[in-house]
């Protein structure tokens, strides 16, 4: 990895955490309002949820992308498929 490609990946794991910062402060504002609006026992489990679920399934996918999906797995998926065609190439 380059140093242009890991100033990049710095810069994706900082946008990322500051995502999880921000969709963790958006959540206790949700929840919390909840309690002081309908108390502890009558809160309503679909008031703003949708955007959570909607904004916790793009984080997922983002952290997906940012940690399983990164540029040694996909320079082992190259080597992987340049060792199946008849002439390999060695990086």
């Amino acid at each position: 990895m380059n140093y242009n490609q890991s100033q990049q990946r710095v810069q994706d794991l900082k946008r990322f955490y500051k995502n999880i910062l921000w969709f963790g402060i958006v959540a206790f504002i949700i929840y919390f309002d909840d309690i002081f609006e309908k108390g502890i026992f009558n809160i309503s489990q679909w008031n703003g949820s949708i955007i959570l679920a909607i904004w916790g399934i793009i984080l997922t996918v983002k952290a997906v992308k940012l940690f399983l999906l990164d540029s040694q797995w996909e320079k082992n998926v190259i080597e992987k498929e340049m060792r199946k065609s008849k002439e390999p190439i060695k990086f």
